[in-house]
């Protein structure tokens, strides 16, 4: 592998906003799931649960409920009382509707898709038409007492159920008026004055329909009669969310105690059609809150204030034991919030609303492999950039030199020219940014700093030449065919000629600097790219997909070079293949061309192209030989791969020189101290 001094950062102090609601597409195998910031993200669950597409959080959009209709659209609504639309091309909000009913707190899509319901502040029920293009307000239901914060349709789409404070109603969606109202007891460990809040329902095709409350219970009701069928107590506190599979035959709650349990239909006996619902298996994977559960064919989706989205499978659906059949949490986002200035030695941090500076330590003393050095000059914080106005940072980026600054939110782009004297640091705005330069996803420096490269969401690339303090527009590189399709990778290369971008669905586009036009389109692939790079000297773009896939594609030969093709004829390790979080970032190494650097969240990996690749009968991980053993069995162990586990979790890792690493960890325990107090659980003896 080579040795490396590495600063190992621990002193990027991110903490991933807590999940407040999931929503699983049937049709696309996709999961959408909103944050306490209000960020939407959307998860490819075909490819590897990749995080493909985000939609930057607002402090104004509360969201408290996601939905998916027909033709793949997705619906949100929130405390300030909007439905929005969102572009799942161009990645931004379509358009916004006030509701006007207060807050919203619930919604629910018919099932046909055709329909939209939010309960509101005011305890209304309001019916919206969606059309093509947009919803149209159509009616209001029989207004309740009280806030409506749940609600779930009948699968014939004829009736509705919406949970409130102490009751449940179900409402005729034809004439819109209340049919039953069902009264929840309010006893709550002995304490019966306390409100009881519905915060789920769930209405099954044989018209019983499940609630979940505040008092820790789920309940079940025939809504034919509006009684009482069923009750479990499951939790000394709030059971806070619902899903239910599409045959019904199972659904899974999670509780405000971190514990999410999964409730199926079994037959009473082995011989009877007769059926009950059964209380099977709790899980405990979360800390705090379980705000919002969702659950697909094959597995259990869990989120909440712990910040983890959990991804537990269901063994018996699952028919092949391989990658899909293992527990996974998603913790931090696939995309990059660090970028490095190797020149000054320099790391930029990204925030939601700030940036952060800070200039590495340095260390005079000397060791050997594995020893920690002490710093002879402490890491600076040298620059704390705030943001203006309430949107969260899209995307941030320093120059290899230094020198520039660039970050954008949703509709205004930021740059800035930063001069050093000594240990001060003045920073000058760069003012009048043209109006094209409104809004990017992706912002790259070119190697030598003069040029920069704008990814936009409306499908276009835009390439600036720096000046001192100002800038001058070269060219923009329009979406292919007419798409919208937004780059969300950019990778230029070395000597400044080449720049490769990336959208979420389409193949890797190659344009060629100097003549400012498309040189060529990598074919493309099934799984989306998680990172790109182009390698010095050769011009090879490396590309790596969520499937754990890399590729190496020659940009002068238009081609994949014959080690790509030795790799694709031999197929990776089994062990490569089953990892389950995504390659975010490729580097190379000056000195070594056979050399390609990459990282994910749970090792760092060096492929030498000059050594054979691992079977699967190899060791993967191989431990290093001992030092008596001969040159030929050192040899042969020897394998393209080397692996390190010893930093986790990485965001980032690049190389500063020849010899010097920087190494980006947040530890998970770190995170979970910044995050409030759960609930105390009473034990045993205690």
């Amino acid at each position: 592998m080579g040795e490396f001094k590495v600063h190992r950062v621990r002193f990027f102090n991110y903490v991933p906003s807590g999940i407040r609601c999931v929503a699983y597409n049937n049709q696309s195998n996709r999961l959408a799931v909103s944050r306490t910031d209000g960020t939407v993200e959307i998860y490819n669950l075909s490819a590897n649960y990749f995080q493909e597409k985000f939609f930057p959080g607002h402090e104004s959009r509360a969201t408290e409920a996601l939905c998916w209709a027909k033709g793949q659209r997705l619906f949100s609504a929130g405390l300030n009382g909007e439905i929005i639309e969102y572009d799942l091309q161009a990645l931004n909000i379509k358009y916004a509707v006030d509701a006007f009913g207060g807050p919203i707190w619930s919604m629910a899509i018919s099932p046909h898709g055709s329909q939209l319901l939010v309960g509101c502040e005011d305890g209304s029920v309001k019916l919206f038409q969606i059309t093509p293009d947009k919803i149209q307000f159509e009616r209001n239901f029989d207004r309740q007492k009280s806030r409506i914060l749940s609600l779930s349709w009948h699968p014939s789409g004829t009736h509705v159920a919406a949970g409130s404070i102490d009751y449940i109603s179900v409402f005729d969606v034809k004439s819109g008026s209340a049919v039953h109202k069902m009264l929840v007891d309010r006893q709550y460990m002995s304490v019966s004055k306390r409100k009881c809040i519905i915060w789920g329902v769930a209405f099954l095709s044989d018209g019983t329909v499940i609630s979940v409350d505040s008092a820790g219970k789920v309940q079940f009701w025939d809504s034919a009669t509006g009684t009482l069928v069923k009750n479990h107590l499951i939790a000394s506190a709030d059971v806070q969310s619902i899903a239910v599979s599409d045959q019904e035959d199972s659904f899974v709650v999670g509780t405000a105690e971190g514990t999410v349990f999964h409730f199926q239909l079994v037959s009473v006996t082995s011989n009877s059609s007769e059926k009950q619902w059964v209380r099977t298996k709790p899980f405990q994977h979360h800390t705090h809150d379980v705000r919002a559960v969702a659950h697909s064919p094959t597995a259990l989706i869990s989120g909440g204030t712990d910040t983890h989205l959990v991804i537990r499978p269901l063994m018996e659906k699952v028919e092949v034991k391989n990658y899909d059949a293992a527990l996974r949490k998603i913790t931090f986002p696939h995309r990059r919030l660090i970028s490095c200035s190797k020149k000054r030695q320099l790391l930029l941090f990204q925030f939601a609303h700030h940036l952060e500076l800070w200039r590495l330590g340095s260390t005079v003393a000397t060791g050997k492999n594995g020893d920690t050095l002490p710093l002879s000059k402490d890491a600076d914080h040298l620059l704390h950039l705030k943001t203006k106005g309430p949107e969260n940072i899209i995307c941030s980026c320093i120059s290899p030199c230094g020198s520039w600054i660039a970050y954008s939110t949703t509709s205004r782009f930021f740059l800035y020219r930063l001069n050093y004297e000594h240990d001060n640091i003045s920073l000058q705005r760069v003012s009048k940014m043209p109006a094209f330069l409104r809004s990017a996803l992706q912002i790259l420096f070119s190697e030598d700093s003069t040029k920069l490269f704008v990814a936009s969401n409306q499908g276009s690339l835009h390439v600036i030449r720096l000046l001192e303090g100002s800038f001058k527009h070269l060219h923009t590189f329009q979406p292919q065919s007419g798409t919208v399709e937004s780059m969300c990778l950019l990778a230029v290369s070395p000597d400044g000629n080449w720049l490769a971008a990336s959208g979420t669905s389409a193949g890797v586009h190659v344009y060629n600097i100097k003549h400012l036009k498309l040189h060529c389109t990598v074919p493309s692939y099934n799984f989306p790219v998680t990172a790109l790079a182009i390698a010095p000297n050769t011009n090879n773009l490396v590309i790596a997909h969520s499937d754990q896939q890399v590729f190496e594609y020659s940009i002068p030969d238009k081609q994949y070079t014959e080690w790509s093709r030795t790799i694709q004829k031999q197929g990776f390790h089994y062990l490569w293949l089953q990892r389950d979080t995504p390659i975010t970032h490729i580097s190379f190494h000056p000195k070594r061309p056979m050399h390609i650097l990459l990282h994910d969240a749970y090792m760092f990996c060096i492929i030498d192209k000059s050594l054979p690749l691992p079977n699967d009968k190899t060791l993967l991980y191989n431990p290093l030989p001992p030092t008596n053993e001969s040159d030929v069995i050192r040899r042969r162990t020897a394998h393209a791969f080397k692996i390190s586990k010893i930093y986790k979790p990485l965001l980032f890792m690049d190389l500063l020189d020849e010899r010097t690493l920087v190494a980006v960890e947040r530890p998970l325990d770190d995170i979970i101290a910044q995050l409030p107090p759960p609930i105390k659980k009473k034990k045993f003896g205690t």
